[in-house]
């Protein structure tokens, strides 16, 4: 298990993408965050295990019925100290 640093690029802000995808990180009971950055992408922050990581890119990559995800790059965050119970999307 290793926390996850993600930045989705694309049409990703304005169009529901972060419900979308919050609502199935829920439902797979991940744990992290969600939110926009001023520069128009979405950050995502979470606790990914390495046999579920293509699931969780294809939620990424899926997002809402009016998004579209071009890229999405993502590192490892060393010694996070991050902690939450959930997912949650933050403002």
């Amino acid at each position: 298990m290793e926390w996850y640093r993600f930045i989705i690029f694309g049409k990703v802000q304005g169009v529901f993408y972060r419900k979308f995808v919050s609502q199935a990180m829920m439902k797979k009971q991940y744990k992290g965050y969600i939110q926009n950055l001023d520069d128009g992408t979405v950050e995502v922050v979470a606790e990914v295990f390495d046999d579920d990581f293509n699931t969780f890119m294809a939620i990424l990559n899926e997002g809402s019925p009016s998004s579209l995800v071009e890229d999405i790059r993502y590192e490892i965050i060393e010694d996070a100290e991050f902690t939450t119970d959930g997912f949650e999307i933050r403002y």
